[in-house]
């Protein structure tokens, strides 16, 4: 490629020819070291995506993001309107993370966590290979006219494709409606449950439709976070790079001719055999540099080190690897900007999950009835009414619920209307109340007092609020 078009790539996306048609992409099976990692990560990642909105803690779903009902659950822990604040903490915490993590990591997130990628890489394209066969008869299968074999096979692949995104629907729902409510759905009357079933069968065409025609698509135009990596990225940032020191010499990179020392001639060690844009599945060139649809999925390492191997000469050629390690001839080390990154990235985690287990289970908020005064009983006695409102946050009902004043042990907290607090699980329970204080007890006509929600004789938590008097600290 001459100096005036070395560029040129970067004018279109891979996934669009030059008529600004869907050009198809036919990666070749991909093998080595880093595609069985990926394999075993990807395995183990599916196992846990298709069961964890079926797992339990407490009574709780594992995850659950109801946005609808306002209902989320994670690891277990339930969230409420009341928990806002954890919630916003908690993307604020997830944008830092994701920022820290791709200045240092690049996109590895991409090509080894990405559900995206797990379910395309490991599951639909899988299932090309072994309908279909490797690249070469894919391609030939394509511009093959449509008989009985090609019929056959493209029935048989897309019905496969069908089932597949039903089950990613199903468990896709299980993550927003509750895992209860879509087995209902399941097992009840399709008839009880109209919008649960074309809910099912839409998720069904979406993801259908994803896996089977957008695929690379989503990453390379639709996903924000492809984009980000253009701002976030630097010299320092691990990403799959190609070492062009090396791959280019003195005289370029040229085919490989047995018998022959490169290093005599000026060649460099990349003998273009094309193999890394073989595996592509974004259908890239890593040679070119770092580019929007690499999604650091290792692919072309494999392809590239098999090569190196196969020409008896050191691998590495393509790598993790930051642009200032292909620049400085330097191998790749955990350096303290990446030890000191991580170090904050374990603090933030850290940090909300601290928050997670340390929430308390019953929140409680006490409210002056509006317009209402003190009273002024017999013996100086102070009265405030208020409003209550106890949100149980578990699974489980909370029996034999008491208050008691902290802040004035002298004072007295009366029910109205019941003389027996039970809070059912998940439920929110609101009542009266008269906070009583002897006057002798206050030092200000608006003063803060604290009072304490026991279950039997164990504080589970505690409120302020506010209580008048005639007393005045003036």
């Amino acid at each position: 490629m001459d100096a005036d078009n070395k560029e040129v790539f970067r004018d279109s996306i891979s996934t669009i020819d030059e008529k600004g048609k869907r050009s198809w992409i036919y990666p070749k099976k991909p093998k080595g070291r880093f595609y069985r990692y990926r394999t075993w990560v990807s395995m183990a990642l599916l196992a846990f995506l298709l069961s964890a909105p079926f797992l339990k803690i407490n009574g709780n779903q594992l995850f659950l993001f109801n946005v609808v009902e306002r209902k989320f659950h994670i690891l277990g822990f339930p969230f409420w309107p009341q928990d806002f604040y954890l919630l916003v903490l908690s993307m604020l915490v997830g944008v830092v993370f994701i920022i820290l993590f791709t200045v240092i990591y690049g996109r590895v997130f991409c090509g080894w966590i990405c559900p995206q990628t797990i379910f395309l890489e490991m599951v639909f394209r899988k299932i090309d290979y072994w309908i279909e066969g490797d690249k070469g008869a894919q391609i030939r299968l394509a511009k093959q006219d449509w008989n009985a074999e090609k019929i056959k096979k493209r029935v048989f692949k897309h019905a496969l494709y069908l089932l597949i995104s039903f089950v990613i629907s199903n468990v896709f729902l299980a993550y927003i409606i509750s895992s209860d409510r879509l087995l209902k759905i399941i097992t009840e009357p399709v008839s009880e449950h109209i919008g649960g079933f074309v809910s099912i069968w839409i998720f069904t065409g979406v993801f259908y439709f994803i896996f089977s025609w957008f695929r690379e698509q989503v990453c390379i135009i639709a996903c924000p976070y492809g984009r980000l990596q253009g701002v976030l990225l630097d010299n320092k940032s691990i990403i799959v790079a190609y070492d062009y020191i090396r791959g280019e010499g003195k005289k370029g990179r040229a085919k490989f001719r047995k018998n022959e020392n490169r290093e005599d001639v000026g060649k460099g060690n990349c003998i273009d055999c094309d193999q890394c844009v073989e595996v592509c599945p974004t259908g890239i060139d890593i040679r070119n540099g770092t580019q929007l649809e690499c999604v650091n999925c290792t692919a072309c390492m494999d392809a590239c080190d098999f090569m190196m191997l196969k020409t008896n000469q050191p691998q590495g050629l393509i790598r993790y690897a930051s642009e200032e390690n292909i620049e400085k001839n330097e191998p790749f080390e955990f350096t303290v900007r990446i030890k000191a990154y991580t170090a904050i990235l374990t603090v933030l985690v850290v940090v909300l999950i601290s928050l997670l287990t340390v929430r308390s289970h019953v929140q409680a908020n006490f409210f002056r009835v509006p317009g209402e005064l003190y009273q002024v009983k017999e013996n100086r006695v102070i009265s405030n009414v208020y409003t209550y409102k106890l949100v149980n946050k578990t699974s489980e009902e909370i029996d034999s619920l008491s208050f008691q004043l902290l802040s004035h042990p002298n004072g007295k907290v009366k029910l109205v209307g019941t003389d027996h607090l039970l809070l059912k699980e998940q439920a929110i329970y609101e009542g009266t109340v008269f906070i009583e204080i002897p006057e002798s007890d206050l030092t200000d006509s608006n003063e803060t007092v604290e009072l304490g929600i026991y279950q039997s004789d164990k504080e589970i938590t505690s409120t302020k609020t506010h209580f008048l008097s005639p007393k005045n600290k003036w």
